[in-house]
């Protein structure tokens, strides 16, 4: 029995030993990996986005309200720096231009390159966080930025007029009396050839009368008969006799009494100005016909619509009496000029009338749709907070962080979309809901740091020995806010109108090149091109008497205008008299082509003292102004006396 005990002993003994010998071969390589993995090495945990509270080192539920975890970095024990590849770049901005941005590097409008701004950065320091459980109670709700068309619909009322272009008056050339009407009222349909009304006149029987004498003289051999037959033939076309009235004529040699007078076009009687025995005289209005086949239709459209308006737009109309069907036409026309009372725009459209159910004078309901650009840059309307001179939307940035950024806008779109034209990316989140309480934190946290700025100085002041008596050292400048930049075509007669986005001209399809507020005090219409010069700063001093490309940097050269001359004085009867002490004209100077020996001008043609090189002109020498200036005050009184 005994031996049993101490058999049962020795095998759990054993059992411990080969245990423990093999779980320190599996921890073994644990404990090397989590040696191998440094102090810097991250590890991935697990939060609740409604209880950041609650984080684990495994997925799973959230215990408190069963939503579902999410992987968070850890970051890094203090002391302890990231590696460079986990610094991931959010977008690429122009360093002139803060609301230009890119998701990509490449240029900027004005040349320059393109700098990285990175997920970890604040760009201002004005990045705001806050907690989840404070984003749900202020109801902020965020939308994700997309491409898409750049739609719009203008919905306005139109009136059916006739087409001016098809209306046609029926008068006769000479004095005669109505002896038949054949169309005896207002609004008959009539076809082209189809005959209004017969009418007598002695010119016209002399006429008809001359002509059969002329044909009657072809039989003899008189060369001058042709030529009387020709011009009475000649008179009766003239009269508008018709080619069908001669043939009859000239087939029956015998005269008329009366002429048919036939419809010239197809369409409605507008007036009827003639009854049955009825003078009339030449030029007199007898009857105006319109064809009504196509009618135009004139709507008004507001000033701030016009840039969804181009020629040849489709148009679609309904009419209140026909709610079943809608005709389509095509915009024709846009009228120059501006209703000073209505602020609108008159537009002239065109619609084919089959079966002439569009009846001049109706009231018609018009839609006018046109897309700008298929893949535009859209957010919502209520995304933007707009205080006048800017316009700032709130980007999610994800872990309860909110960065404000200023954008610039486009027109606005359908579904109450406006246009983005720089300043997002797509795929960005911002805040739709709840940006307004975001704003109000944001400028109080900016009044907050004003305000603690100057004490912050003080104290730092008053923290250094030996500077307590010192007086306070004023707070140090903001740093410069990039300048603002405007968009100009390049060509002189379009230079007057500036944009402030890049793109083309939508006169002339030219680039837009932009430039800044120092160069654009010089750019103003009037007066004519002075030079052409590079906009960008650096490159200023590039002046060229033709537009181009820089010779530099190979951007668009811009003209500046130069100011218009004065008029010329007029002439006095009186002779002007000169004062004696008046500077003489200057010679013709030279100085040495070293612009330190600048100050070396003499007024004839010799060696430098200094450096012994031969003397040029002034005029051929970048310095020849400094030199022409030492002229001037050693000769104050003009040019010394040879």
């Amino acid at each position: 029995m005994k031996a049993l005990k101490l058999l049962a002993i020795l095998v759990l003994l054993v059992g411990a030993a080969l245990g423990g010998y093999h779980l320190g071969r599996r921890s073994a390589p644990d404990s090397a990996g989590t040696k191998a993995a440094g102090p810097g090495e991250s590890k991935t945990l697990y939060t609740c986005g409604m209880h950041p509270q609650v984080i684990q080192d495994r997925p799973g539920n959230c215990p408190i309200c069963g939503m579902k975890l999410t992987p968070i970095r850890k970051p890094p024990p203090s002391g302890t720096t990231a590696a460079k590849g986990e610094r991931r770049i959010k977008y690429w901005r122009a360093p002139m231009d803060p609301t230009y941005i890119s998701d990509k590097p490449g240029k900027s409008p004005m040349g320059m390159d393109l700098i990285p701004v990175y997920e970890d950065e604040e760009p201002g320091g004005s990045t705001i966080v806050i907690d989840p459980v404070t984003i749900q109670n202020m109801g902020i709700r965020t939308t994700v930025v997309t491409n898409g068309p750049l739609r719009r619909t203008i919905r306005t009322v139109g009136i059916i007029e006739h087409d001016e272009t098809a209306l046609a008056d029926v008068t006769v050339k000479f004095r005669g009396w109505i002896e038949k009407l054949y169309v005896d009222y207002t609004g008959a349909q009539v076809h082209k050839g189809d005959p209004l009304f017969e009418i007598y006149s002695p010119e016209l029987y002399s006429a008809q009368i001359e002509y059969l004498l002329a044909l009657q003289g072809l039989a003899t051999d008189d060369p001058g008969t042709e030529t009387l037959r020709r011009a009475a033939r000649l008179k009766l076309e003239y009269w508008d006799i018709t080619e069908e009235q001669i043939t009859e004529l000239e087939r029956t040699r015998k005269p008329r009494k009366t002429l048919r007078v036939v419809a010239p076009i197809d369409g409605f009687v507008l007036e009827k100005n003639v009854v049955e025995g009825q003078m009339v005289g030449p030029g007199e209005r007898l009857y105006r016909l319109a064809d009504l086949s196509l009618v135009w239709v004139h709507a008004q459209v507001y000033e701030q619509d016009l840039p969804f308006l181009e020629l040849g737009q489709e148009a679609v109309m309904s009419l209140s009496y026909l709610p079943d069907r809608k005709f389509r036409g095509r915009v024709t026309y846009i009228y120059p000029n501006l209703d000073e009372k209505t602020r609108t725009v008159r537009v002239r459209m065109e619609f084919h009338n089959p079966g002439f159910f569009l009846k001049p004078g109706m009231y018609a309901r018009v839609e006018l749709t046109r897309e700008l650009d298929p893949a535009a840059l859209l957010v919502p309307e209520s995304a933007v907070l707009r205080s006048g001179t800017r316009n700032t939307v709130f980007v999610a940035l994800g872990g309860g962080r909110f960065e404000p950024r200023q954008v610039r806008l486009g027109p606005r779109a359908e579904d109450d979309m406006v246009q983005v034209l720089s300043g997002l990316l797509p795929g960005e989140r911002v805040v739709v809901s709840g940006q307004f309480m975001l704003d109000s934190e944001s400028q109080l946290r900016e009044a907050l740091q004003k305000m603690l700025e100057p004490k912050q100085t003080a104290a730092a002041a008053m923290a250094m020995p030996g500077m307590t008596n010192m007086p306070a050292q004023p707070a140090p400048a903001a740093a410069p806010q990039a300048e603002k930049l405007t968009y100009i075509c390049p060509m002189p007669e379009h230079v007057a109108i500036e944009y402030d986005h890049p793109g083309q001209c939508p006169i002339c399809g030219m680039t837009l090149v932009p430039v800044s507020e120092a160069l654009l005090q010089k750019i103003h219409p009037g007066g004519t091109v002075e030079y052409y010069t590079c906009p960008m700063p650096e490159d200023a001093d590039v002046k060229l008497d033709k537009p181009g490309k820089c010779p530099r940097c190979r951007m668009t050269l811009i003209p500046v205008m130069g100011k218009p001359k004065p008029p010329a004085p007029e002439p006095s009867a009186r002779p002007q008299t000169h004062d004696h002490a008046t500077a003489a004209p200057m010679p013709t100077l030279y100085t040495c082509p070293m612009k330190s020996h600048a100050h070396v001008v003499s007024d004839k043609p010799s060696k430098c003292p200094e450096c012994e090189m031969d003397l040029v002109p002034t005029s051929t020498v970048e310095h020849g102004k400094i030199a022409e200036e030492h002229w001037r005050k050693a000769h104050p009184q003009g040019a010394s006396k040879r």
